[in-house]
This record gives C-alpha cells, sequence and structure tokens, in this order.
C-alpha cells in the first residue's frame, strides 16, 4: 500500500466522526519530503473553534500512529 491509501485510509476512518457532527474533512495534499499531510475541514467544522483541538488532537494523532511515515497534519491554506 502506497503512502497516499494510507492517509486516505485514515481520513476515511476519522470521518465518521466528524460526520456525526456535520462536518467533514478532506485530504489536500501530501508533502512527502516533509512528512506532512494537509487538510481542509469542511461543514460545521470548517468553522468551528475547536478545529484545531479536533485536527490536533484526534486527526494527526490517529495519523500518526497507524501511518508513521507521517509526522504531522497541517491545515491547509
Amino acid at each position: 500500500m502506497n503512502l497516499q491509501e494510507k492517509v486516505n485510509n485514515v481520513i476515511e476512518k476519522v470521518r465518521p466522526a466528524l460526520q456525526r457532527d456535520g462536518g467533514d474533512i478532506e485530504v489536500v495534499d501530501i508533502l512527502e519530503e516533509e512528512k506532512v499531510v494537509l487538510v481542509r475541514f469542511s461543514g460545521a467544522c470548517g468553522g468551528c473553534p475547536m478545529r484545531n483541538l479536533t485536527l490536533k488532537g484526534f486527526v494527526e494523532q490517529v495519523m500518526t500512529e497507524e501511518v508513521p511515515e507521517i509526522t504531522e497534519v497541517r491545515l491547509a491554506d
């Protein structure tokens, strides 16, 4: 399984929790050299003041545990 597939699998794993709250997440880019995944929140998550906590405390935690090649998840500009 390549890196893109691994990252997408994690996104599919965390997506239902976000969707239960009316939000969603998508991968914008994978910066392989930096070991970073760029994501974008949408729906209720897009403007949520807690999105950074969700990003770092949930999405990034699951991502780095399941895809050790990734060290960080950031919001895309």
